[in-house]
Formats: structure tokens, sequence, C-alpha cells
């Protein structure tokens, strides 16, 4: 019995062992199976947007940014910062919009930055409408200035996607699987056409991400129609000019720090004198230059092969009013309308064709012309320098934040500067009527107008064009000769559109 029994207590024990083997092996499957597991929840919460299940999409991710766009004024605190007194306001995300999406869209933005500012919004608008999600556009950067900047280098890339994320889902980069298939050319490429409604983009270009999954539209500029959109349209275009997109913080605290140096100095006009040689050549434009200038100009517009018009008259335009005032012309305008001599005139330009000796006259008639390059020490733009985008928004924020702005073309910059200026409250915005001014100029300086006459014949004409409340003029048929929705956004004014009334 007892060599029977220590039999059994051995049988037991290696019962036992086997039993505490088994459940040693699954507790090792199981803790591996949870690590596994609790991986793949890692790995697609962080790519959630894109390969995670729906589920997900809805939880916090370590990539979101901690700090939210929209900021509470009633929940600022202050604090004591090297004795001075800081506002720190509080922001809050709106919740995300889940729907189905319907595909990618990729963006290629063309022209300068306010043509690209322009195509930013509407490109903004059209995703939202056809449910697909965007990816961050793609700036030009093979335009005359060249300028490398990427999106992220002017604007506040984190705000520009959280503070939109109730309408559109808005990616950096393409989901890996997606660029290989963009790598791959399987996806497709075409520009739109020019101002079109939404209907175009619902019926043309949805099935087209249901094909290809993966959408580029390129050369971007004026593709969504000024007028006969629905409001919400032209609400979300507004949004995204007037609230997403915003400057990098470097920008913005240059720009401020000009604003206050001018303001320290009295009120302030901001020239937007657009009489810098890639304008001149190719607007044709050659009133005031010499022959050898004249000629540079035209050497320059035929290198440029994507600028159609190679033979311009230059009289006829002027005389049309299609080419951007002299600094001559200007002086005399400004004098007109009685520009108080000691305003501090800022010019928003590149470098002026013609250098000092074009400049002259307006130095001599107001004495406190400056330009940022002036007013900052040369470290200061020394990051800006060959980034002629980042330097434009150096000229948008000042331009915004004028007494009075003055655009003597009506280029991308004077259109979008004007419609901001309407929308924070009607800032003064005198804007020229360029083909009466060469009409009266000339009358002028050949004595066939006395000053008096000249100067109260340029008040009379511009007294109901400073900015003031109007409706867009919509010529069917013919959009490119209609407003520019960003000029004038009547639909996103404070004032009643009933109210207004057309210039």
């Amino acid at each position: 019995m007892g060599v029977k029994g220590a039999l059994l207590g051995g049988g037991n024990s290696k019962r036992s062992d086997k039993a505490r083997s088994k459940m040693m092996k699954v507790w090792i499957l199981r803790a591996s199976t949870t690590i596994l597991l609790w991986t793949c929840v890692v790995q697609l919460t962080a790519i959630g947007e894109t390969w995670g299940p729906r589920v997900l999409k809805g939880w916090p991710s370590c990539f979101t940014p901690s700090i939210p766009p929209f900021p509470v004024n009633s929940n600022s605190e202050s604090t004591e910062v090297g004795g001075a007194s800081v506002v720190a306001e509080k922001f809050v995300f709106p919740p995300k919009r889940i729907y189905k999406n319907n595909g990618y869209l990729m963006v290629s933005c063309n022209g300068g930055l306010n043509q690209m500012r322009g195509a930013i919004c509407d490109m903004v608008a059209i995703a939202r409408y056809l449910n697909v999600t965007l990816i961050v556009p793609e700036l030009d950067k093979t335009s005359f200035w060249a300028d490398p900047s990427e999106f992220q280098d002017i604007f506040d890339v984190d705000h520009f996607i959280n503070s939109l994320r109730d309408e559109v889902r808005i990616l950096k980069v393409l989901p890996p699987r997606l660029k290989r298939r963009v790598e791959l050319g399987i996806f497709h490429s075409m520009p739109p056409v020019s101002w079109s409604d939404i209907s175009y983009y619902h019926n043309q270009i949805l099935p087209l991400f249901h094909k290809y999954k993966v959408v580029h539209l390129n050369r971007t500029d004026a593709r969504l129609a000024n007028n006969g959109l629905p409001v919400e349209i032209q609400k979300l275009r507004c949004r995204v000019n007037y609230a997403a997109l915003r400057f990098t913080s470097q920008i913005e605290e240059l720009g401020r720090r000009v604003i206050k140096i001018l303001r320290a100095n009295g009120p302030f006009l901001v020239l937007h004198l657009r009489y810098e040689m890639d304008m001149l050549a190719f607007s044709g434009c050659t009133q005031g230059c010499s022959t050898e200038e004249a000629q540079e100009l035209t050497r320059m517009r035929y290198a440029y092969p994507w600028w159609k018009e190679k033979v311009i008259d230059s009289d006829a335009k002027r005389r049309d009013g299609l080419c951007p005032l002299t600094p001559e012309e200007t002086t005399l305008v400004l004098r007109a309308l009685d520009i108080d001599q000691s305003m501090q005139i800022y010019i928003a330009a590149g470098e002026i064709y013609g250098g000092s000796r074009r400049m002259a006259a307006l130095a001599a008639a107001f004495p406190n012309v400056v330009r940022k390059e002036v007013l900052l020490e040369t470290n200061d733009l020394r990051y800006f320098q060959n980034h002629s985008s980042q330097m434009a928004a150096l000229d948008y924020m000042v331009s915004l934040e004028s007494d009075i702005f003055v655009p003597t073309y009506d280029g991308n910059m004077a259109k979008v500067v004007e419609g901001h200026r309407r929308y924070l409250g009607y800032r003064k915005t005198i804007l020229l009527d360029r083909k009466l001014i060469v009409e009266l100029v000339d009358q002028y300086t050949n004595g066939t107008f006395g000053w008096d006459e000249f100067s109260s014949s340029i008040k009379a004409a511009h007294v109901s064009r400073m900015g003031s409340p109007s409706r867009r003029l919509v010529i069917p048929d013919r959009p490119k000769e209609e407003d520019y929705f960003y000029s004038n956004p009547y639909e996103c004014l404070p004032q009643s559109i009933h109210q207004l009334t057309s210039i």
C-alpha cells in the first residue's frame, strides 16, 4: 500500500505539473494576444483616419495638437510674464464631422499668395460638399517668383486642419497605401473647369473619386463660381479665408511688430503700388519708362511662354484703365484726395521698377514713405528673403490693419485684402477708377484742367468707392467680368443683404 500510495501520489504530482504547465501556456497565449491586440489598437489609432475601424475614429489621438483653434474670450486668463500682463486665451475644438469618405482630394495651387489663398478656400468647400478627404494643398513653386515655401511655411497647418474638422477631414499627407497608388500612377489628375458651380463637381468630379479613389486637381485658381452658390458654401469659403488660414507664428509676430512700429508714429496708409518689373512685363504697360526699359520688359514677356499675350499696345491698354497706375500718377491722386502729407505711406510691394527715380515724386509729396525693409532690422527679414509669398504675407497683415488701403491695380492681393477689410467692418479702402484717372491726369498735365478742377473731379469720382457696403456685380455668362467673390463676400458680412446697394 505504501508503495502503491507513493506511486499514486507520484501520478497525481505528474498530473498537477501537467495542469500547471497547461495553465501557464494559456496565460502566456492570453498575454501575447493582449499585447498583439493592444499594439494593433495603437497603430490603428495613429492612422485611424484612414485605415482604422470606424469606432476608432472618435478616439483621441496622441497626434492631435493640444491647443485648439477657436478663442473663447470670456474664459481668458491673465498671467504675469516678465512683469507684463499677458492674456492667455482658451480654445476649444469643434467636434469632428463623421461622414462616409468618397475619396482623397490632392490640390496643386498656382499663382501668387493671394491667388492660392482663394483657391484653397474653394477647394475646402468642394471637398466638404463631395464628402472627400482633403490633403493639405501644395503651393506653386514654378511661377515667376519661384518661391520654395510649403503650406506650413506660410500658414499654421495644425490650426487649418483642426479649425475645419467639423466640416471636412484634412490630412497632411496621403495614407501610405494611397501614396503608393499615386506613385504607380493609379489616380486621376486634371484642371477643373473655371467658374463652375457645385453641380459640376457633383456630376463630373465625384464619379472620378468613385473610380480612382484619389483625384488631383491642378491650376485651381478661380475654379468655383462667384455667384449662384448656396449660402452655406459661400459662408464656408469665408470661414476658411478669415478664420482657418492663419499665418505661422513667425509671420504673425513680425507682422504685428511692423504694425506696432507704424502705430507708434500715428495713422498710416498702405499703398499697394503694383509697379514691379514682372507686373509691367506681363501687362505690357510702359508709361513713363525709357526706351531701354520698355525693351527690357518686352524681352521678359517673351521669355515666359505661359504669358500668352505678347504684342501689346501700352497706350491703348492704359486708356482702357488696364494698367497699374504709375508712382507719378498715384502721387497726383493721393494729393487730389487731400491725403495728409505727414501721413505714413507704407509701400506694400516688391522692388519698384525704375527705383528711386520713379519714386521721387511720391517721396517729395509724402516724406514719410516707408517699407518693411526700412522699419525692420536686416536680421528680422533674413529668413523671409527669396520667399516672396512669406514677404507678401507680412504686407497682407499690415494692409488689413491700415487706416486707409489704396491698391493701384486690381490684382489678387488688392481684391482679397479689399474683401477682408469689408469683413472686418468696411475699413476705408479707396478703389481707384483707373480709366477715369488716366484721362483726368492727362488733362491736368497738358493744361486742360487746373489743379482745383482736377482735385474736385478725383474726389467726386471716388466718393462712393471707399469700400462701403455694396452688392457684387453679377454678369450672367461672363464670370471674368463679374466682381470677384473674395473682394466682396456680402453673404458673410454682418449687414443684411437686402440693405446693400450697388456702387
